[in-house]
């Protein structure tokens, strides 16, 4: 292999996308405006919460304990309900998230120191939601039941749960998304340019060129990886400067553990995206096999579930996602200050992928020279 040559490809590479005004701007804005959208609208929280209530006692307790709810931030309104009849309907029609509902003795049970009754009727056709919406409203009962407690000078209970978050100590969501959307649009940004690389030199017949040039198929992967790797890892600093400095995501680990994981990361990806670029003929089929090869592997990244709640089949197939390697180093290395040495622990199967790929792109361009 010589160098002369394959600096000619990166060279070439380069020039082939910066010049070009609309690469530039796909190469910028989208993964910025992706990063501002989906860290605030790629969200599992439930906010602006809507609950009706129907309260049959009227009584002051009944009327302290709705106006908890009215004043929890998670709940944006709260509106009565005059009748039994009105529950089904605002579930159905989804005009509330949750109905409480207290019963006719509330008031009195609360006064005699017994047991009152108050139901949560939650929609279950959003069954995360629902499950965190009642999650809230337990909590808002607990204190509720706590101050009454204390009020009458009744004994409390004999044990206390205190929580504490590690890592992130108030439960900021973007603490947890952020970090993960560094990995996805790393990853797109990886993919759409290794893909369409081939795919654009067969659509403009220069790869009849390369075929009859003395350039081995080892200098051209050579040729197409380098640009990629290059304009991957400046765009993954960039991605995470907006994130530290835009975001306020706090970065305790060290930088080179996050470089070291950032380029392995981008040489898996390029493999894939070089694996796919080899199978394409035209640049729209290299997009549509990027975002082909993108939707399976946010879904098995750990990104939106857990990947310990997946089928066991699903957890093995996992392994070969890139993506799912990456966002543990990458949670691990802003939130943990994971140490090195355990970054690489994490990192390694990235390798290992990334020789895979690379030698199916490899033989895969051999039998186009052939």
């Amino acid at each position: 292999m010589k160098f002369s040559r394959v600096k000619a490809l990166v060279i070439k590479e380069l020039l082939a996308v910066l010049r070009d005004k609309k690469s530039r701007m796909v190469l910028i804005m989208p993964p910025l405006m992706q990063l501002t959208i989906f860290a605030f609208a790629a969200t599992m929280e439930v906010k602006n919460i809507e609950l009706a209530v129907l309260d049959k006692d009227g009584g002051k307790a009944a009327v302290e304990l709705v106006q908890r709810f009215n004043g929890s931030p998670s709940f944006t309104r709260v509106f009565p309900l005059s009748s039994q009849g009105e529950v089904a309907p605002t579930l159905e029609g989804e005009k509330a998230m949750a109905v409480l509902v207290i019963d006719e003795d509330f008031s009195r049970d609360v006064a005699a120191g017994r047991p009152a009754k108050a139901h949560i009727l939650l929609d279950g056709r959003r069954s995360n939601a629902a499950q965190i919406v009642q999650g809230y409203a337990q909590s808002i009962v607990q204190q509720y039941n706590t101050d009454l407690a204390a009020r009458a000078q009744q004994v409390g209970p004999p044990a206390t749960l205190v929580a504490r978050n590690w890592f992130n100590p108030n439960l900021e969501y973007l603490w947890f998304t952020v970090p993960n959307l560094i990995g996805m649009l790393s990853m797109v940004v990886g993919l759409i340019v290794t893909a369409l690389s081939v795919a654009r030199e067969r659509e403009m017949g220069t790869f009849d060129q390369l075929l009859v040039s003395p350039i081995s198929p080892q200098e051209i992967l050579a040729g197409k990886t380098i640009p990629a790797m290059i304009l991957g890892f400046l765009e993954s600093l960039l991605i995470t400067s907006v994130a530290v400095f835009l975001f306020h995501i706090p970065c305790v680990g060290s930088l080179w553990s996050l470089f070291v994981s950032l380029l392995l990361f981008l040489f898996s990806v390029v493999g894939f995206g070089l694996f796919i670029s080899s199978l394409c003929n035209t640049q729209q089929q290299a997009i549509l096999g990027t975002f082909t090869f993108m939707m399976p592997a946010t879904l098995l990244s750990g990104f939106a579930t857990p990947i310990e709640s997946m089928p066991r089949f699903l957890q093995i197939v996992s392994l070969a996602n890139p993506m799912r390697h990456f966002l543990v180093a990458v949670r691990g290395i802003m939130l943990k200050g994971m140490p090195f040495f355990t970054v690489l622990g994490i990192v390694w199967p990235l390798a290992v992928i990334a020789v895979v790929t690379l030698t199916l792109a490899n033989w895969l361009f051999r039998r186009g020279l052939e």
